[in-house]
């Protein structure tokens, strides 16, 4: 039995989005302080701290899951991912060299490194996607799609069906700014 979508539409949703979003900002936190003792030669503090972020990841996910906040049928969103991931090297890059002519070289190196990863985030979700994502036997029928004009996030369906709280589930940006497609 799939946990998608369990407590959607429930008196539970509102308190699983907070513990959701608690593990999210956990995970940064706990990868911050990782990053943090290992500056200062703590290594096997930054190592607790990294398999504690690691924990609050897969937390995140599963709350994710249970409101639904994915698509279950998630090859769509894999594939806006994938786009995402690619522009997110040439954007990186970007702000890279902004932060290196600021005069922070240690910091811009370290988001070049960064830049190389999102791109090849980019290239292990295209391999996924052709290996894995199911073929299109028989279109269904056509429905509408609303379009973020941030991130260029595609939601199929009626977006006005969403709660009032809805945000893109990539950018975090409010379902009122969607145009449909």
């Amino acid at each position: 039995m799939s946990m998608h979508g369990l407590t959607k539409g429930t008196a539970l949703e509102p308190m699983i989005k907070q513990v959701m979003q608690a593990e999210a900002n956990g995970t940064m936190m706990y990868y911050a302080l990782a990053r943090l003792a290992s500056e200062q030669g703590l290594d096997e503090v930054a190592k607790v701290f990294i398999e504690s972020a690691n924990q609050e990841a897969v937390h995140a996910g599963f709350y994710a899951v249970l409101n639904g906040k994915y698509p279950q049928d998630f090859w769509k969103l894999a594939e806006t991912v994938m786009k995402a991931e690619y522009a997110g090297e040439d954007q990186v890059i970007a702000m890279a060299q902004k932060v290196r002519a600021a005069g922070f070289a240690e910091a811009a190196d370290q988001m070049e490194i960064f830049a190389k990863q999102e791109g090849h985030h980019g290239e292990v979700i295209e391999e996924i996607l052709k290996k894995y994502k199911p073929t299109e036997t028989e279109k269904s029928a056509p429905q509408k799609i609303y379009v973020c004009p941030v991130c260029g996030y595609e939601y199929e369906g009626d977006i006005n069906s969403e709660p009032d709280d809805w945000t893109c589930p990539l950018c975090g940006q409010p379902k009122k700014v969607f145009k449909q497609k």
